[in-house]
């Protein structure tokens, strides 16, 4: 048991919470009722004796009047009321004196004279206690009556009198009821429905929940029960509290992360089941246990099969009164369920080593058992069998080649369990360690690991899972040593892998010439075709890009092998792909590649690329404008995450969570993502530059230039010559430079800038030239140099035309803006800032729409200039008038992507390619002197509703 009442409260803050705003309502002079209803075992009992036992250590503890219905009890009259009038159960008892009236030994019966006035006779009885107890200002009455559907009807109505004219008396009342129990009577139904009655529901655990118990859990305080385990562990009990509690105590938290066929269960529910079995008739008995040994849901005809049960109907009712089994006819078949996992789990344990082999080897026999033969004849064999072995590891490659790397992983885990040779058994090991990571099982990869003897494999996967886990110097310390004891020559295949995972090292460390060098290491060692080579392949492309060699980087992208669509190869080289097309302002590719690389409920795929590609995919959005669709991307994936256990992209993805909401003004939630994204100093610079980038986003929507600063200083402090400050991948050099012209470091902010725009400009990269564009423009505005500024800023935003980045192009506007304000160019900065205003408000800015009209106040321009500098942008009024310079093929394009289509989908709908529609975009943006798909539908509204047709 728990060592304080506390620990039975963790996991029920919420109804912990009206519990105690119930008292004190009460204790205030307010009769209160409060309805505590769940499902049986939802802890309904617990959570009130526990909260009152609390309150009784508090100071003004409670005193508590307890009763219980039963059901063997409901016929008798007034049984609950007289249980409230026996005395108080609370810490003070009542003076000798003031003893409550006497109650009847006998009531009377419930038919016959005087019958009626029974249970307001009682009712009077309890409201004179009620007074009694009450009389003392200074304490609280509690009426608590748990089981409330069991009641007796008279003693309800008995408590409805004395509740009904208790008045202004210090009075909490707790009822529990059970939500399953049908056909209630009137007077439970009254207690229910009492005026001012607060309802509390329970339903199961959730896994957070589940982990707040673990934490209260004596013996676990230094053991953080995963979130994994802790979701495992709710689906095992159904989320109830009283078996959750039990195996907390009785086993290790590593006992939910070992994947292991049948999980514990509780001494208490193992007892349970075992009577309930000795009771049932023998078939009963069977059909239960042959059920157990098929699965969680067997088709009823196949348990009678296994079970040899002739008359099944007879069999599924008594196991049905057990509580063992329920029946389902939704489907095409009969099937038997188990009203919990737990208890299934129970009742195979029940059978014992021996009659579980001997029944999965009966299923293993029975034809129509069909694919899960296989399964049955794993589980009947105790002993290593190299042949079996064999097949589940041809099963087991199967199923990571569809992607089902759960099935995976528990189909080479059995291969390696049954194996009979030590190499072979390591090998089959590591394999199902890989499948386990795909799967998003992570913590039972790690527990996994824990069994593998030192070697240059086991080396390189507990380096890979030291990578996942974000701790660079036990992955650099492991991955060293497997490549300094393999030799490449005879064991190539462990040499490429040991290659891959230094990929993946370097890859974290966002050092692109190592991950260059081991990404051909890889290629160069591993047998052609295999995982590791065609990985490295997919990765390189990104480490050419962050050299700055984007030519060879697309050249190795195109000359990839083109693996089938829905794969896992499909998955990571369309990953790699997207990412270098986001770093190369080629938005749209981006978002193709990246979205086609998501898993589906169709298309599965590792649980790692996937939460990569789902970070990157978040950050194309945004910088497209589809914000609503990044943060949907971001929940998705950090769900994804957390449940995966891969803590090394944790801030990738919470970096666009936090930006998107400090820019809408929801500092919360911004400060829940920045709060989620933390990353140690030693962290990888894959966590901590992500980590910086949003500290010092959100500082700059708070017009916090000191905490931008402050902010990045780690990021300015790192190695960054090997890819970190290569134009397009990490945006942080202009808020950096920014901040310092903000503070009044011109001088500082000018030298820093130089380098980084001489690079930008020697790569070409538009959005990072006009990005740095701005800063520049601010310092020439603040030196004085307004026309060389406005050249700058105009420069800026011309760079910006063909690009899709509307948040990038409203930020320069309002840099714009705000500097000519502050130079005293009032009426142009306010022009831009109008535009700057109205973008932001487009894209769901509202601090920004905020700080845009604070700068407008401050310039001075009127309410009705200000008005009238809201009209459509002039370049989207002449864009307006220029739709008739359009050939057919440029309007028909116009007209779907101002409707709301994205580029593939309108491809889709005029049966072109991407590119095609890409080409036409760019010649429509020229053409009518726009930058953007907002502008473009806002032209397409002010065009009116008679286009001009295009010319041939």
């Amino acid at each position: 048991m728990f060592d304080n009442e506390a620990g039975h409260l963790a996991g029920r803050t919420a109804a912990t919470r009206q519990l105690a705003e119930l008292l004190q309502a009460a204790r205030s002079g307010t009769p209160t009722v409060g309805v505590i209803r769940g499902s049986q075992g939802m802890g309904k009992t617990a959570l009130v004796d526990s909260f009152l036992r609390l309150e009784n250590t508090a100071g003004n503890p409670p005193l508590i009047l307890r009763a219980a219905g039963a059901a063997w009890e409901r016929t008798t009259d007034f049984g609950v009321v007289q249980q409230l009038l026996s005395g108080v159960t609370g810490p003070v008892a009542p003076p000798a004196a003031e003893a409550p009236a006497e109650v009847p030994a006998e009531p009377a019966p419930a038919t016959g004279p005087g019958a009626a006035d029974g249970p307001a006779n009682y009712g009077k009885l309890l409201l004179a206690t009620i007074d009694r107890f009450t009389a003392e200002k200074s304490e609280v009455l509690v009426l608590w009556i748990d089981d409330l559907h069991w009641a007796d009807l008279p003693s309800l109505k008995a408590l409805l009198f004395a509740l009904r004219r208790a008045g202004t008396k210090a009075l909490l009342t707790l009822v529990a009821a059970d939500m399953t129990v049908s056909g209630l009577d009137a007077g439970v139904e009254g207690l229910l429905s009492f005026p001012g009655a607060q309802t509390i529901k329970l339903g199961p655990l959730t896994p957070g929940d589940v982990q707040s118990m673990a934490r209260r859990t004596p013996g676990s305080a230094d053991t953080e029960l995963p979130l994994p385990a802790a979701r495992i562990l709710a689906e095992h009990t159904g989320g109830r509290p009283g078996l959750i509690q039990p195996l907390l105590e009785q086993y290790p938290a590593s006992v939910w992360s070992t994947g292991q066929r049948v999980l514990p269960v509780p001494s208490e529910l193992r007892a349970f089941v075992r009577t309930a079995l000795a009771q049932l008739p023998p078939a009963a008995a069977a059909l239960t246990e042959a059920a157990a040994v098929l699965g969680a849901r067997p088709r009823l005809a196949l348990a009678a099969e296994l079970s040899g049960v002739s008359d099944a109907v007879a069999a599924v009712d008594a196991a049905v009164a057990a509580g063992l089994l329920a029946l389902s006819t939704a489907g095409a078949d009969t099937l038997l369920e188990f009203p919990l996992p737990a208890v299934r789990a129970a009742i195979y344990q029940n059978l014992g080593p021996g009659r579980q082999t001997a029944s999965h080897a009966a299923a293993a026999r029975l034809t129509a058992i069909g694919a899960g033969q296989l399964g049955h004849r794993a589980a009947a064999a105790l002993l290593p069998d190299a042949a079996l072995a064999r097949e589940l590891e041809g099963a087991a490659t199967a199923y990571a080649a569809e992607g089902a790397w759960g099935s995976a992983a528990d189909a080479y885990a059995e291969a390696a369990r049954l194996s009979p040779d030590c190499l072979e058994r390591e090998s089959l090991l590591i394999m199902a360690v890989d499948a386990m990571v795909g799967a998003g099982q992570l913590p039972r990869a790690v527990t996994a690991v824990e069994t593998l003897a030192p070697s240059p494999r086991s080396d390189a996967v507990r380096g890979y899972l030291a990578v996942l886990r974000g701790r660079p110097m036990q992955a650099d310390a492991m991955l060293r040593k497997a490549w300094t004891s393999v030799d490449p020559a005879t064991d190539p295949g462990t040499a490429g892998q040991i290659c891959q995972r230094q990929v993946l090292h370097a890859l974290a460390r966002f050092n692109a010439r190592d991950l260059v060098t081991w990404a051909v290491r890889a290629r160069l060692t591993a047998p052609p075709d295999s995982p590791p080579a065609f990985e490295a392949q997919a990765i390189e492309g990104l480490g050419l890009g962050a050299m700055g060699r984007y030519a060879e980087a697309e050249a190795s992208y195109e000359s990839a092998d083109q693996p089938p669509e829905n794969s896992a190869q499909y998955q990571r080289i369309h990953m790699g792909r997207g990412w270098l097309h986001l770093a190369m302002d080629r938005l749209d590719e981006a978002r193709t590649d990246l979205a086609g690389a998501v898993p589906t409920e169709f298309g599965r795929g590792s649980h790692r690329i996937a939460l990569w590609t789902q970070a990157w995919l978040a950050r194309t959005d945004f910088a497209l404008g589809a914000w609503d669709g990044a943060l949907r991307t971001v929940e998705n994936a950090v769900a994804l995450q957390e449940e995966s256990g891969i803590e090394l992209l944790s801030p990738l993805l919470h970096w666009s969570g936090a930006q998107i909401h400090a820019l809408r003004g929801n500092w919360d939630a911004a400060a829940h993502h920045l709060e989620r994204a933390a990353a140690a100093a030693d962290s990888y610079p894959i966590m901590v530059l992500p980590h910086c980038l949003a500290q010092a986003q959100v500082a700059e929507v708070r017009a916090d230039y000191e905490g931008v600063i402050r902010a990045l200083q780690p990021v300015a402090r790192m190695d960054r010559s090997s890819g970190i400050d290569e134009p397009g991948f990490w945006p942080w050099q202009d808020h950096y430079a920014n901040a310092l012209v903000m503070v009044g470091q011109l001088e500082e902010a000018d030298a820093f800038l130089r380098p980084h725009e001489r690079l930008a400009g020697q790569r070409r990269h538009q959005s990072t030239m006009a990005r740095l564009a701005s800063v520049r423009g601010r310092i020439q505005a603040a030196s004085g140099e307004f026309d060389a500024a406005r050249i700058t800023f105009l420069d800026a935003l011309t760079r910006l035309e063909n690009l899709p980045m509307p948040y990038a192009r409203a930020r320069i506007m309002f840099v714009y803006g705000q500097s000519f304000r502050r130079a005293g160019k009032r009426r142009e900065a306010a022009g831009m800032l109008i535009q700057a205003r109205d973008l932001f408000a487009v894209l769901g800015a509202a601090a920004y729409t905020d700080r845009c009209e604070r700068e407008l106040r401050a310039s001075g321009v009127s309410t009705e200039e200000n008005r009238r500098h809201s009209a459509p942008a002039p370049a989207t009024a002449e864009a307006a008038t220029r739709f008739g310079e359009l050939t057919d093929q440029e309007q028909a394009v116009a007209a779907l992507v101002a409707s709301g289509l994205t580029n593939k989908n309108t491809a889709a709908e005029l049966y072109v390619s991407v590119k095609t529609v890409q080409y036409h975009l760019t010649r429509i943006y020229r053409k009518l002197h726009i930058c953007s798909r907002s502008e473009l539908a806002a032209a397409y509204l002010e065009r009116g509703p008679s286009p001009g047709q295009g010319k041939k």
